[in-house]
């Protein structure tokens, strides 16, 4: 949705590193395109939300996926309670419509960080990754300029951490949560 980076730039080639290192974590799990709609980083909540939806439309429009992901309502930072509310909006509940699914997902130092009581992000669906976890670290690896160092809730130790806490809460050693928001069958 956005570059990233935008607000906290330090240097020029930032948000080029981030796009190299989004490609190079896309090849790794072998996704074939994906593409960044440039919103302004870190205040989609100046943009009109209707501006965003029909970005997000756009995009169903083009791809008619039956499954879609996004943000948790309840993370602390505003692009991802925009994304969240526009991809809700433009997947509106209507006859023939393609998407079947939406999932909410997790997003380490967004997530958790969100003050206590307002919508916990509570998974109801599990992924055994248990399979994938190495080309998991590697993606984390290639997107390393993103990940923390511990104790910092977003390194790569603490992604892994909270992938085996998931897993042994449903019986596999590694797994990812989702939430979900829409299921129909």
């Amino acid at each position: 949705m956005t570059d990233g980076v935008g607000s906290r730039l330090v240097n020029s080639n930032e948000a080029d590193e981030r796009l190299t290192a989004a490609h190079k974590a896309a090849e790794i799990l072998g996704v074939k395109s994906f593409s960044n709609l440039n919103f302004p980083d870190n205040r989609m909540d100046s943009v009109p939300l209707l501006h965003v939806v029909k970005e997000v439309e756009a995009k169903i429009n083009e791809v008619q996926p039956q499954v879609v992901y996004t943000h948790h309502i309840g993370d602390l930072n505003v692009d991802h309670q925009v994304t969240h509310k526009a991809v809700m909006t433009a997947c509106r509940p209507q006859p023939g419509f393609c998407v079947k699914e939406i999932y909410a997902f997790e997003v380490l130092s967004s997530t958790e960080w969100q003050p206590p009581g307002l919508l916990p992000f509570a998974p109801n669906v599990f992924v055994d990754i248990t399979d994938f976890i190495e080309v998991k670290k590697q993606v984390l690896e290639a997107y390393s300029e993103e990940m923390r160092q511990p104790p910092h809730s977003r390194s790569i130790e603490n992604a892994i951490r909270l992938n085996a806490l998931r897993g042994n809460a449903v019986g596999v050693a590694f797994s990812e949560g989702f939430q979900v928001i829409r299921f129909v069958r």
